[in-house]
């Protein structure tokens, strides 16, 4: 059992199990009963993805020190009850449960996932291993 980190709208591994989308809008011009079958998502959460006042901080941020204050402000905003809640729920259901996570940023280094990776991690989440099914 474990949680897979995913780029929306990639192909799905096999076993991937149910895909979380963590970003604050749907996909543009997709229909809402396609989302799933177009690999975006299954189920949405946008409690993980970060206040559009931070998407916008982080697709500015061209520097190392500009996405260090992005991570800084977003580990913030997932500190609050709501976030913080889901993300304990998410780290002890990867022991039971094959899921994803994602978002649709090409580049994970980049990305608020990295970030939710980080704070699963340090509740104890189960990952998949990077390139097995």
């Amino acid at each position: 059992m474990a949680i897979r980190v995913v780029q929306l709208g990639s192909p799905r591994a096999e076993g991937e199990g149910v895909r979380i989308g963590t970003v604050r809008r749907p996909p543009r011009g997709v229909p809402k009963e396609e989302f799933s079958s177009r690999n975006y998502y299954d189920v949405w959460l946008p409690v993980l993805s970060p206040s559009q006042a931070l998407v916008t901080e982080a697709k500015a941020a061209t520097t190392d020190a500009e996405w260090t204050a992005f991570v800084r402000s977003f580990t913030k905003e997932m500190k609050v009850p709501e976030a913080s809640h889901v993300l304990d729920l998410l780290a002890t259901l990867s022991h039971a449960s094959h899921f994803s996570i994602g978002c649709y940023c090409e580049n994970e280094n980049r990305c608020h996932r990295s970030v939710l990776r980080r704070l699963l991690e340090e509740r104890g989440a189960t990952f998949a291993a990077e390139g097995c099914a």
